[in-house]
């Protein structure tokens, strides 16, 4: 532990896919090990710490993504320190804004809400270059079926079904704000496809896999793979029905973090 710190907040969004999450791992390239690697050649030394407040999986991207960063024994002035790291940094991440906090400061409890959004389309396959940014579904999907079913997900639930490898002591209660699928207008760019849709999810936090099963589902309800009712069963008390879809990640993107 540093005795003396300082404490900063850093504000990035990256585009996830060619990472293997934000969590720093042996012989796999995060983004928790570009940020940290780019903040020792700023600095010169590795006396500092970084906290997320919250991780990405592989190939997920993040629109806003807040980190805490403690500096032993020094101070940084932010707007300088803001203009270093976008020097520094790769391509595919960027640093919105550093400012600085108090030791009260918590970045695990300071989340009062997350927003999530999965990009999809369906149909003819699309440009190769959307890949990173959407998921693209061969078959047709029934959008109004899975749009009925998205809205079930408002609200508190025990979401066990939705929880990847839950043990007795697990927590699987919580409350999504609002869940909805709706056409893409959110992020686009001309080799899009013609139509692409978007699931937008909020709530203060959310298990690892969560949305991703959550989606895999929907995806079975658009290919007719399950019906509404499965979808309502999931959601009931003491199921016992384990999810086994998990969707690909790279449609998944952690559109906004509210402090």
């Amino acid at each position: 532990m540093f005795l003396n710190r300082n404490y900063y907040l850093l504000k990035l969004q990256y585009l996830g896919f060619r990472y293997h999450g934000w969590q720093k791992q042996p012989n796999v390239k995060t983004v928790e090990h570009m940020v940290e690697r780019t903040i020792k050649h700023i600095v010169k030394h590795d006396r500092f710490k970084l906290l997320a407040s919250g991780r990405t999986d592989a190939k997920v991207s993040a629109n806003t993504a807040f980190v805490e960063l403690f500096m032993k024994d020094e101070s940084i002035e932010p707007e300088s320190f803001l203009c270093l790291l976008n020097e520094n940094l790769p391509q595919d991440i960027r640093a919105l804004k550093v400012s600085q906090v108090d030791a009260s400061f918590n970045i695990m409890d300071a989340p009062s809400e997350k927003e999530y959004v999965y990009l999809f389309c369906f149909g003819k396959k699309s440009h190769p270059f959307a890949a990173p940014f959407m998921v693209n579904m061969i078959e047709d999907l029934d959008v109004k079926l899975m749009q009925q079913a998205a809205s079930l997900f408002e609200g508190t639930h025990d979401f066990r079904a939705y929880t990847y490898k839950p043990n007795e002591k697990t927590n699987t209660v919580g409350t999504v704000i609002s869940a909805f699928i709706e056409p893409n207008t959110l992020f686009t760019a001309n080799f899009f496809p013609k139509e692409s849709y978007i699931f937008r999810i909020r709530g203060k936090g959310f298990k690892r896999h969560q949305i991703r099963l959550m989606m895999g589902v929907l995806f079975d309800l658009g290919r007719g793979k399950c019906d509404l009712e499965f979808v309502k069963k999931t959601l009931e008390p003491d199921n016992t029905i384990k999810l086994e879809h998990i969707a690909k990640a790279s449609g998944l993107i952690l559109n906004n973090v509210i402090l």
